[in-house]
């Protein structure tokens, strides 16, 4: 099911047992776009520290209710590994998360989700993970950014900045953002048009900028809530 993952924040987090909080941000691997983690708030309950949840441990949406439903009890994640609010997640600590839990790691592989296509429960244990990556990937980037982070970074087109970020459109089941919601600005206020993420070229963070490989004419001539397709590519396609 694709949704807009802004959309989710201030929803229900409930583990087996209990709640657990409420969504209040994500991290997004900002090279392939997979969703690696939920961020909790859990108000006093392990205040001071960053609860997240992996899509590993995530069982079903209720809807109605605002729900996201984890496979995970509340003593199993006051337990989990802790790193500091506002402290960036390193993949060392990630290593020590994947391994308290026995989950296979996402970067220990070549597809997006490492060795499944999607977040399972392979039957190493716990043991035999965590060695396993201590040895492999230590130092490696994780390239994980906050999607509130995110939010509101300029579109820079090939030919001049229109538009900002304002929401994430998710696959909710592999967890990969198919396209960003954009708000075209300038003379056209408030036209919302959907950018796949295959036509991201970099994002670049110093700058709170989004630099895509369509023209400014692409997106102006998008109609309201499509997709952008390069004009050339629509063209050819009539």
């Amino acid at each position: 099911m694709i949704q807009n993952l802004n959309d989710l924040f201030g929803h229900k987090l409930a583990a087996t047992d209990g709640e657990i909080g409420h969504l209040k941000d994500a991290y997004f691997d900002d090279e392939s776009w997979a969703v690696r983690y939920l961020i909790a708030e859990t108000g006093s309950w392990l205040s001071g520290f960053q609860v997240l949840l992996s899509p590993h441990s995530f069982s079903h949406f209720e809807h109605d209710a605002k729900t996201l439903h984890v496979n995970l009890t509340r003593n199993k994640i006051e337990h989990s590994p802790k790193i500091e609010s506002h402290r960036p997640v390193s993949r060392q600590y990630e290593e020590e998360y994947y391994g308290y839990y026995g989950w296979p790691a996402y970067w220990d592989g070549g597809a997006i989700w490492g060795q499944g296509a999607y977040p399972i429960i392979l039957p190493n244990s716990t043991q035999e993970m965590e060695a396993h990556l201590q040895v492999h990937h230590k130092h490696d980037d994780p390239h994980l950014r906050s999607i509130k982070a995110v939010t509101n970074y300029d579109i820079e087109a090939t030919d001049g900045a229109i538009g900002h970020v304002t929401g994430f459109h998710v696959d909710d089941h592999p967890w990969i953002i198919r396209d960003l919601l954009v708000t075209a600005g300038l003379w056209f206020m408030g036209k919302d048009v959907l950018i796949p993420t295959a036509s991201v070229d970099r994002i670049d963070h110093e700058e709170s900028r989004v630099h895509v490989n369509l023209s400014m004419a692409d997106i102006r001539q998008t109609a309201e809530n499509a997709i952008v397709q390069p004009h050339a590519l629509a063209a050819s396609e009539a």
